[in-house]
């Protein structure tokens, strides 16, 4: 039987935070670096956490050494753990019922390949109760440009199922350019769903291999793409 391996993006394709994520962030800045800044010129979607926070530490000035970005994502994680409950988040249509039709199906591996922390996607998805359907992930601990992510998330199927997935046999679900080209650096099937921040339109023009509004009609969904 040829598996599948699906590697699923977090914010604005499983779920939205509710702005936990933004919130967390600026709490930590504050106390890491008593700086005020409500980061609207930090570009959020798609990035690493490592990566978001690179960024923050370069437009204030501040070196960007491996002691004050952990520094930084360890205050993250922990302001995480406050704003989640806070917030009026969600799962996002469709997702819980695609999660449990596709953990019964043995053909399929479910993974993760995200920018968070593996301690903020822990979070995240334990907070909405999805992370037990995921077998392993990429994530920003292993490197701060997404497009290296895929290898280790393949690698970690390969310990997992004692096999290599090819590349075709890969599919990588996503919300925003950044996702869709993570994929294509792998080799993988692209899937691009327009629930996060940027419209159908926007995620047309980088050429997904699927583009679909939501996960509602999971049947179809499922069907169409041979899950």
């Amino acid at each position: 039987m040829q598996k599948r391996l699906l590697l699923f993006d977090i914010d604005g394709t499983l779920i939205h935070s509710g702005g936990a994520g933004i919130e967390a962030l600026k709490r930590a800045l504050k106390e890491r670096f008593k700086i005020d800044d409500d980061l609207h010129d930090i570009e959020i979607a798609g990035m690493t956490d490592s990566g978001i926070v690179i960024s923050i530490l370069k437009k204030h000035k501040l070196p960007t050494t491996n002691e004050n970005v952990a520094a930084f994502l360890d205050s993250y994680v922990h302001f995480l753990s406050k704003e989640l409950p806070q917030r009026k988040g969600e799962l996002l249509p469709g997702v819980l019922d695609l999660l449990q039709k596709l953990k019964n199906r043995k053909r399929v591996v479910l993974g993760l390949l995200t920018g968070n922390l593996s301690r903020g996607a822990r979070l995240k998805l334990g907070h909405y109760g999805v992370w037990h359907f995921f077998e392993f992930g990429a994530f920003a601990d292993d490197h701060h440009d997404r497009n290296e992510l895929g290898a280790f998330a393949r690698n970690r199927a390969k310990e997992k199922h004692g096999r290599e997935f090819a590349a075709d046999e890969i599919d990588v679900i996503g919300d925003t350019p950044r996702d869709i080209a993570c994929g294509k650096a792998l080799g993988a099937r692209t899937i691009a769903v327009a629930t996060g921040t940027w419209s159908r339109e926007k995620l047309a023009d980088h050429y997904p291999d699927f583009l679909i509004d939501d996960f509602s009609d999971v049947d179809r969904l499922i069907d169409t793409l041979g899950w």
